[in-house]
């Protein structure tokens, strides 16, 4: 049988980030009608993550993929970010 899940997209973030309020906005009309999620990771709970994406945030990232979209980006940076890395 054909089983629908749905597909992940994370937003590399952090508490307070006004940038990454800008960049929930640009990706959330992206993702409706669409089977994915998006899941808001907080970079300054992990160590590793921090060191990665520090002075990077706001980060789109596919972990399917392993591919990112870095800031700046607007909503038709996100749409291509996800036809590319999403069915």
């Amino acid at each position: 049988t054909y089983t629908l899940f749905m597909q992940e997209l994370i937003l590399y973030s952090t508490l307070g980030c006004h940038l990454c309020e800008l960049a929930l906005d640009e990706i959330s009309p992206c993702i409706i009608h669409r089977d994915i999620t998006l899941k808001e990771l907080d970079i300054a709970d992990d160590p590793v993550l921090l060191e990665a994406y520090g002075t990077s945030i706001p980060v789109v990232y596919a972990s399917h993929t392993k591919n990112a979209l870095y800031w700046p980006f607007d909503r038709n940076a996100v749409k291509q970010f996800i036809n590319e890395h999403y069915y």
